[in-house]
């Protein structure tokens, strides 16, 4: 049995959102951590590295999986720069995370990434769902 047809369409989609986003992120974590971690990087420097790596396979994964279902496909240009910009307010999010926890409270690496496995993901959710793939 199809997980889409098992579940209501809504719910699917949340599902799938967290198996592709939390792949993206935790991949995203990974590049964020191990650097700024172990060789020296600057946490915010390896948040940027961690955003270069997940936006482009964030957006091709969520556009044929997440959301393949939802909304028209007939506007790839507004829903791809769309996605850059919600993409973007992902990559303040996580720095706004990195610095506030690492720079101004003066924390270990992982803290941050506390909030970015868990509230940057349903900020990002709620504005691909309502405004990237309407």
């Amino acid at each position: 049995m199809k997980l889409d047809s098992a579940v209501p369409p809504f719910l699917a989609q949340v599902i799938r959102f967290g198996l592709v986003g939390g792949f993206v992120t935790l991949l995203g974590g990974a590049v964020y951590y191990f650097p700024a971690t172990y060789m020296g990087v600057p946490p915010l420097l390896s948040n940027l590295m961690a955003y270069a790596v997940a936006v482009g396979l964030g957006y091709f994964l969520h556009s044929s999986v997440s959301f393949k279902d939802h909304g028209s496909r007939d506007r790839k240009a507004v829903r791809t720069g769309r996605f850059a910009m919600v993409s973007l307010v992902s990559l303040g999010l996580n720095s706004l995370w990195v610095w506030l926890f690492t720079g101004l409270l003066d924390g270990p690496t992982w803290w941050p990434l506390i909030p970015m496995l868990f509230v940057s993901p349903a900020v990002t959710f709620a504005l691909n769902r309502q405004w990237v793939f309407n």
